[in-house]
């Protein structure tokens, strides 16, 4: 169901597509609030902005490596630096947070592996924001509780089948969110398989 890491931490990652970048700005705040209530630990968080025309953005958080006493306050506040000021606002603020001789935040891929960055490129549909979370600890009902406030697409998560169905179902549009509908997903990068 998780991957492991050298650490043997388990690690999730799930990917959400929405329809604009608020909507997915929203939900990474969400996800910042269900991390500050104990029902996941966010390791890194990597908002990607796909165009009309296929060209990709992709926006990341910190690297979750070194000093780990100093990645909470990074990790949220390079969140939040994000969220308000996009991709500089990420920088200045992870450093802030980090405090002085701690985590620098950076804008390249350190927590989610490059691979699932690219494949996520690539599995993303136009005119689409998603959100591929890198978490441990995660309470997956909180999550899909918090999920039925949104309406998206789940791209990919290494969770359990019936909690893959209950996140879908909990996206899908209100009118509809009784019938769950199975995606087939493209191939996907070895490191993280459920």
């Amino acid at each position: 169901m998780h991957s492991h890491r050298h650490d043997d931490v388990p690690q999730t990652l799930v990917g959400i597509s929405f329809t604009d970048a608020f909507r997915a700005q929203e939900f990474l705040t969400a996800s910042a609030r269900l991390a500050s209530q104990g029902a996941m630990r966010v390791a890194d968080a990597v908002i990607l902005v796909k165009d009309a025309d296929g060209k990709v953005t992709v926006k990341e958080t910190v690297d979750p490596q070194p000093a780990q006493s100093a990645i909470s306050g990074a990790l949220w506040t390079g969140l939040l630096g994000l969220l308000l000021a996009g991709p500089i606002g990420l920088a200045v603020g992870g450093a802030l947070g980090a405090g002085t001789g701690a985590v620098a935040a950076r804008v390249i891929d350190l927590g989610i592996p490059d691979e699932w960055v690219d494949w996520f490129k690539q599995a993303v549909q136009p005119n689409t924001a998603t959100v591929a979370l890198l978490v441990t600890d995660l309470d997956p009902s909180a999550l899909v509780a918090e999920a039925t406030r949104f309406t998206g697409e789940l791209v990919y998560a290494n969770l359990a089948d019936d909690t893959q169905h209950r996140l879908r179902a909990a996206l899908s549009e209100p009118s509809s969110r009784k019938t769950v509908i199975d995606v087939g997903n493209s191939e996907t990068p070895h490191t993280l398989e459920p």
